[in-house]
């Protein structure tokens, strides 16, 4: 009788052998997925999709069906398709429907999210009825899943503490009353015009990531009032928002000149967060004096810094006077004078200060320093990005009703989120060889939607694979 080699194996043999065949496949995997982040972003953007929120498509279906009656879509295929418009960074519902029309790209789309592709306008009967609310629970709990996996505890303060950006901007104005919250503002020459605003949490990250934590609307109430609503009420509302759906979050605020007054700084002590906020001049009139009056009498620490990136060098002085009192709270004030020696003998200098009740030392100071500035991510990745980048923030997606207005926004966010999931991935950035961008990236998109053709096997495998995407 003959023996078979597997018993004639030792244990230890067996283990080498399936230990090989198991990192065979693995470099197998890895090299079809390489493969394929290396022919378009979309790509890229169904990984981090099946990586992150496999769920996503059954949390759709699951937000609760507004409709009157029945319809031959299912409610997920309507919210699917709103993410879709802004995922592709359409602009417009017309231009998607436009292209739903062209070439391959109801296929593709099919092949892509396994749903098929209503028109737009269908979709606009659902967001004129959905509640606003449905839509930003769906986002909250999208960022509470990237929280709960630790995709950004690298990006902590201190490794402890997540900043969260707040500022406001407008989103759409009219020449004529759009609806009853409008906000108002009439120029000098007695033009009215009627706005509306929204106030944002953004979670923000020195990699860029600014993702949306929760939204509050800045919008008048029905019927009389004697003053305008403002971005310092919303706050008190969203503050309050904030804490309730993530209590157990380590907050520091970063805020711009608005923000440091009693009220925020109560707030912010109440709710056990921390802060950094810019402080101009006329921002507390009696701290500005303490600082000045410490700094003539020599009280004021300093530390400096010499930093090379690139063919760029910069020299950053740093100043701070501790143990400032403001009413109840004990506050620290810092500044930093910076100068950037350019390639071409050129000089650019800024001159940053805040105000913070974090401990201020030189072992720390520059943390502080880059933590503040950090404010602009909403600016510019988030509100600036989503303005003139593709997501048109601006655009009025739904004349006839606001309450779409406000569920099209939540859309923008969500996608937004999942874009940056994507786009900021390490994968992701070696798209980006010599000259080539974001929107460059983005009409091999379309070419590939419109006249490629996208595999159901290649979605299947990264439905299947059980990948991670690194940030940094």
């Amino acid at each position: 009788m003959t023996t078979t080699r597997q018993s004639k194996e030792t244990p230890r043999q067996r283990k080498k052998r399936f230990t090989n065949r198991h990192q065979r496949r693995y470099r197998q995997k890895l090299a079809r997925l390489r493969a394929l982040q290396q022919r378009n972003i979309v790509y890229h953007i169904i990984q981090a999709i099946y990586t992150y929120i496999p769920d996503l498509f059954d949390r759709l279906q699951d937000i609760d069906d507004v409709r009157k009656k029945a319809s031959e879509y299912e409610q997920a295929e309507l919210l699917t398709a709103c993410l879709a418009m802004f995922l592709f960074k359409e602009g417009s519902r017309n231009a998607l429907n436009n292209d739903r029309q062209e070439g391959k790209f109801t296929e593709n789309y099919q092949t892509l999210f396994k749903m098929r592709l209503p028109h737009m306008d269908t979709v606009d009967v659902v967001m004129r009825r959905l509640k606003p609310s449905e839509l930003e629970t769906l986002k909250r709990s999208l960022v509470q899943t990237l929280l709960a996996r630790r995709t950004l505890h690298k990006f902590r303060l201190f490794g402890q503490w997540f900043v969260v950006a707040v500022d406001a901007t407008g989103v759409v104005s009219f020449s004529e009353r759009h609806c009853q919250h409008c906000l108002t503002t009439t120029s000098k020459h007695g033009k009215v015009t009627y706005f509306h605003t929204v106030l944002e949490a953004k979670l923000v990250c020195a990699n860029g990531f600014s993702l949306s934590l929760e939204t509050e609307w800045i919008e008048n109430p029905v019927g009389d009032f004697t003053k305008q609503d403002c971005e310092r009420k919303a706050f008190k509302r969203l503050a309050a928002r904030l804490k309730r759906h993530f209590s157990r979050l380590p907050i520091c605020l970063a805020a711009d000149g608005l923000y440091p007054n009693e009220p925020f700084f109560d707030i912010c002590r109440n709710y056990g967060w921390r802060f950094i906020v810019t402080f101009k001049n006329g921002n507390l009139p009696t701290v500005w004096d303490a600082v000045l009056a410490r700094q003539c009498a020599g009280e004021a620490q300093s530390c400096e810094e010499r930093v090379q990136q690139g063919t760029a060098r910069y020299y950053r002085l740093y100043r701070w006077v501790t143990g400032l009192t403001y009413q109840t709270h004990q506050l620290q004030w810092f500044e930093c004078y910076e100068v950037r020696h350019g390639a071409k003998d050129t000089f650019t200098g800024h001159h940053f200060v805040y105000v913070t009740d974090l401990p201020v030392a030189a072992t720390t100071i520059a943390e502080l320093v880059r933590t503040g500035r950090l404010r602009w991510k909403i600016e510019n990745e988030g509100f600036n990005t989503q303005k003139n980048l593709g997501y048109r923030l601006a655009h009025k997606y739904s004349r006839c009703s606001w309450r779409a207005g406000k569920n099209y926004y939540q859309c923008l966010q969500i996608a937004h989120l999942i874009n940056q999931l994507a786009e900021l991935s390490e994968q992701a950035k070696r798209l980006l060889s010599g000259k080539k961008t974001l929107k460059h990236l983005w009409k091999c998109l379309f070419s590939l939607l419109l006249e490629g053709s996208i595999a159901q096997a290649d979605i299947r495998f990264l439905e299947t694979l059980r990948s991670t995407m690194r940030y940094e």
